[in-house]
């Protein structure tokens, strides 16, 4: 099963987080599948490859509860069901 879940970067209590798409067994910080995009908790700065995530999506990626409130934030699951 693939999930589009957060792959943590960064400093020591300084994380940054890529938005990947993975396999469910695949460790945290594995290799993914593909990289959709970027999220930064401490100024909040968040980047998106909406197209790539939109494809995830409608071949039956399922996104973390992070993830999916980061998406439904930026109103991609409205691209979805267009």
């Amino acid at each position: 099963m693939i999930k589009l879940r957060l792959k943590r970067f960064g400093k020591k209590r300084a994380a940054s987080y890529r938005i990947v798409a993975m396999t469910s067994q695949t460790r945290r910080d594995g290799r993914p599948l593909e990289e959709l995009g970027f999220y930064n908790p401490i100024t909040d700065e968040v980047k998106l490859d909406v197209e790539g995530i939109v494809r995830r999506l409608q071949q039956g990626a399922i996104p973390t509860d992070t993830v999916r409130r980061l998406l439904e934030k930026n109103s991609v699951f409205d691209q979805v069901k267009a």
